[in-house]
């Protein structure tokens, strides 16, 4: 029973994905259907815009109909990654060299060697690849005239949840040094992930002062997962808002705690308690300047939250912005939604900001 737990918890995490597709439909329709005067609601997409998100939902739907365990898993990865075909990308996609970790660089024209930001990509750690998030790293690359790496991290379940945390410290300690062009050091490093990639990153940016590395430039976090432990979900106020994770937190409320616990445990293969996998959890002190983007209709919301108000009362200077009526990673649909553009446009003013401040410091 809690193998089977365990495959259930897993696969809450993937209805994130879904999510992140839904979420654009239920948007589109409720601006549609609202009609109202303000410039943002009467931005309306093409018809056949929303027909074609219609579809990838449909498609999704039915990739994983009627499957089971790694089956699903299987077919939601290959669904996952057909979403940025057709994609029209400015940036040049080059794999790394022999020898580096897995991974490819995302270098739109004018993006800088020695500007980098290593992307950690989204998908309940289960799913998702850097080809899945092009999107993003398309717009990262071209907004911070850097060179992006998208790591290619270990997934569960034929992975332990501590063997992707390994490749994206593997991968860090790499950028430092390496660029797309061959060995190198950084002069400007970023380090961003969104929802699964998103607690990557928060954790990584602790490591990286445990180990006293050089630390990044900044950090980004897009609806990121601060805290594993889910029955804390149960109680939060966006458990009605959030349509697509809310039914799946009350089946789990249903399920016997030490069950759940159990089930969480094996799935991971960690604890939830460990700051790996809740970097809530963690000690937050020390940070590079952090920004974290989230919906106010999600169920992550309430967790993201209290971890900037845990690391600013620790001094680190980590920020959040919030958007509301979105759910989950709406970054992944620039430049489809006008929302996504404008949390492009915050993260660029953000760390040119940083920048700013850095350079002013360094006089």
């Amino acid at each position: 029973m809690i193998f089977g737990i365990a495959w259930f918890v897993m696969m809450w995490f993937g209805l994130i994905m879904v999510a992140m597709v839904a979420a654009v439909v239920f948007i589109l329709h409720r601006k549609h259907d609202a009609g109202d005067d303000t410039e943002t609601n009467t931005r309306q997409q093409p018809d056949e815009v929303r027909q074609q998100v219609l579809e990838k939902i449909e498609g999704m739907h039915a990739a994983a109909e009627g499957l089971r365990g790694r089956a699903r898993v299987k077919a939601l990865r290959q669904y996952m990654d057909s979403m940025s075909d057709g994609l029209e990308l400015i940036s040049e996609i080059r794999a790394p060299a022999s020898g580096s970790p897995k991974g490819e660089w995302v270098i739109a024209p004018g993006a800088k060697p020695e500007r980098r930001i290593l992307y950690i990509h989204g998908g309940s750690w289960i799913a998702g690849s850097p080809k899945s998030h092009r999107a993003i790293t398309d717009r990262l690359s071209r907004l911070a005239q850097a060179c992006v790496f998208a790591i290619d991290y270990r997934l569960m379940p034929e992975n332990r949840y501590l063997d992707g945390i390994i490749d994206c410290q593997r991968a860090y300690r790499w950028i430092l040094t390496n660029g797309p062009d061959g060995e190198a050091p950084a002069d400007f490093l970023v380090v961003a992930g969104d929802s699964a990639g998103g607690s990557h990153t928060l954790g990584l940016i602790a490591w990286i002062r445990d180990q006293d590395l050089p630390p990044p430039s900044a950090a980004i976090a897009l609806s990121p997962s601060t805290e594993l432990m889910l029955t804390s979900l149960g109680s939060r106020a966006n458990l009605k808002t959030d349509a697509m994770l809310g039914p799946a937190v009350k089946k789990l409320a249903r399920v016997p705690l030490p069950f759940l616990w159990w089930g969480t445990v094996l799935g991971f293969r960690v604890l939830p308690t460990s700051p790996m996998a809740s970097p809530l959890r963690g000690k937050l002190h020390g940070l590079p300047p952090t920004l974290i983007h989230v919906s106010e209709s999600e169920l992550l919301l309430e967790n993201a939250q209290r971890y900037v108000e845990k690391a600013q009362a620790a001094g680190s200077p980590v920020e959040v912005r919030t958007w509301p009526d979105m759910v989950h990673v709406w970054h992944l649909f620039t430049p489809l939604l006008p929302e996504a553009e404008e949390a492009f446009e915050h993260i660029g003013e953000f760390l040119a900001r940083v920048e700013a401040e850095a350079e002013a410091e360094s006089v």
